[in-house]
């Protein structure tokens, strides 16, 4: 069960899945009271400023339409009690700032640095506009004929345009594992060179074909850290469309804790205990991962656990 304090959950709309395929339906949608869209410019969401801090932008259906939007061009997020939302690409502009609709809405940021000062519900809906858009963007083409394709149930489908193929095509989401190996007293934190300085986070990869999550969590622990896991258990998932991962993740316990690192995966992994965590988390030496993300959720599940 996705546990509601973690960020990009909780969307708070209904998807309608069932009313996608309804052109009627949708066109009432598009000019119905409330109407928002949520712009995506290059991967970048946009961003207004409000009293307490960042909030998430959105342009009128008429503003997207000005810009060029056709109905087919916007995909249905879905519909809430404020009304209906719609996700729109204008990655062709290229210069939001000197486009006055977008302009006067905000500016375009990456959600990674602004989404965790975000209402939650908010960051919620501009992670998967994002996720969406991107996938619309890597699938013009059909993978299996290489023809044009083009966008279909209220922007969920594409559809191959070439009459002898017509492959339906669906937005994609790569399974990943991200899992707290423990011992009962320390915990076993990795971190690559690409990270901050002193960050050290849980370890995580991509689940393979033929292979269980199970699995797949007991692979990548060995693989990057040469540590053999047992009492593997689900915890919570979480959307990460950074572009297109859903995280899944786990605790396992150590049956081994000689650390035999992987140098093309890792550049440095520890085992480290509460207190070495909570005493030196801040002093600069050491930070845990970014607050929005699910290896935070599990690091600090497992601090708060006690054993």
């Amino acid at each position: 069960m996705t546990d509601a304090s973690l960020f990009y959950t909780g969307l708070g709309l209904d998807r309608a899945t069932e009313r996608r395929r309804d052109a009627g339906w949708i066109s009432s949608l598009l000019s119905a009271q409330g109407a928002r869209v949520v712009p995506i410019w290059r991967t970048q969401n946009l961003m207004s400023e409000g009293e307490s801090g960042p909030r998430a932008g959105f342009l009128s259906v008429a503003d997207a339409i000005a810009l060029g939007a056709s109905p087919s061009d916007m995909a249905l997020l879905g519909n809430g009690a404020d009304g209906p939302v719609f996700a729109y690409d204008v990655s062709a502009v290229e210069d939001p700032a000197a486009v006055p609709a977008l302009a006067s809405a905000g500016r375009f940021s990456d959600l990674r640095g602004f989404g965790p000062l975000l209402p939650r519900p908010e960051a919620t809906l501009l992670a998967y506009a994002r996720g969406l858009a991107w996938w619309h963007s890597r699938h013009l083409f059909c993978g299996v004929c290489g023809a044009p394709t083009v966008s279909a149930d209220a922007g969920h489908v594409r559809h191959c345009t070439r009459e002898s193929c017509g492959t339906h095509h669906f937005p994609r989401t790569d399974p990943a594992v991200i899992m707290l190996v423990h011992d009962g007293d320390r915990a076993l934190l990795g971190r690559q060179s690409r990270f901050p300085p002193g960050m050290y986070s849980t370890l995580a990869g991509f689940v393979e074909p033929g292979e269980s999550l199970e699995e797949a969590v007991a692979r990548e622990v060995r693989e990057e850290a040469g540590v053999e896991v047992g009492e593997i258990r689900y915890v919570a998932s979480q959307p990460w469309p950074f572009p297109s991962s859903v995280m899944l993740g786990f605790t396992a316990k150590a049956l081994t804790t000689e650390l035999r690192v992987d140098p093309e995966e890792l550049e440095d992994a520890r085992w480290f205990t509460r207190d070495e965590i909570l005493s030196s988390e801040g002093d600069g030496s050491f930070r845990l991962p970014r607050p929005d993300s699910i290896a935070r959720f599990l690091v600090e599940g497992w601090l708060r656990s006690g054993g």
